[in-house]
């Protein structure tokens, strides 16, 4: 870690403290490991931030192998959720906030699939333009993720709400109100009241019934993406 130059996206020390109790051992059939959890951690976290595929990784982390293997194991073994769940708890305390949220907004981005996206998981959206993929997110009102699913960019928006409303269920039980705009008005509402007991308020306008993209009281202004929401009520 100390004989090379860090990289912008490597954890910092005070970083890594909060984070280190979370990230399962790096073992290898029962011998100590030979890479470091936080060297694997900073490889996955350079190949995120860069958009590199994993062969590209530079030399001076673990090999491209190793550091793949361990991210779709801590991917499968539910490491990386617990991390990001952990994560957002903490900044929603910083902030004064119940960790457990009660409200949050839905919304669903398309983005154009890369070339290497095969037929099979991709599809046209015909509203956006957009061949590729779409996800579906739940945000509370700070903006952080409570649920996320991934669909083909065909999948219409209300259809994909389904799913991610029902995974939210499960995710984050506290939640009782959704914000959503005009996109998701119709049988969803009776659907999500009747069966989740979650009750979606479709924002509107000030000025008359047309369906609104800005939401103040939930700190929305444009799409609700992680990150990027207003400060919230």
């Amino acid at each position: 870690m100390a004989s090379r130059r860090g990289y912008p996206s490597d954890l910092s020390d005070e970083q890594w403290a909060v984070i280190e109790a979370l990230v399962p051992a790096v073992r290898s059939g029962g011998r100590p490991e030979k890479h470091p959890r936080r060297a694997i951690v900073n490889a996955i976290f350079y190949v995120v931030r860069t958009g590199c595929s994993w062969r590209q990784l530079p030399h001076d982390f673990p090999p491209w192998q190793t550091v793949f293997w361990y991210f779709t194991q801590w991917r499968a073994d539910g490491t990386t959720d617990r991390l990001h769940d952990a994560l957002r708890d903490r900044v929603r305390d910083a902030a004064g906030r119940d960790p457990m949220a009660s409200a949050g907004i839905v919304d669903a981005q398309s983005v154009k699939g890369a070339d290497t996206v095969g037929a099979g998981s991709r599809g046209f959206d015909a509203g956006k333009k957009v061949n590729g993929r779409k996800r579906h997110i739940v945000v509370d009102t700070m903006g952080l993720l409570l649920a996320v699913i991934i669909t083909t960019a065909s999948v219409q928006d209300r259809d994909g709400a389904r799913t991610v409303l029902d995974r939210l269920r499960f995710a984050m039980p506290s939640v009782v109100h959704i914000w959503a705009d005009g996109s998701y008005a119709g049988t969803l509402t009776d659907w999500s009241r009747d069966r989740l007991r979650l009750v979606i308020e479709i924002v509107r306008n000030r000025w008359g019934s047309r369906p609104s993209r800005s939401c103040r009281a939930a700190g929305w202004s444009s799409a609700p993406s992680p990150g990027s929401s207003d400060a919230a009520a």
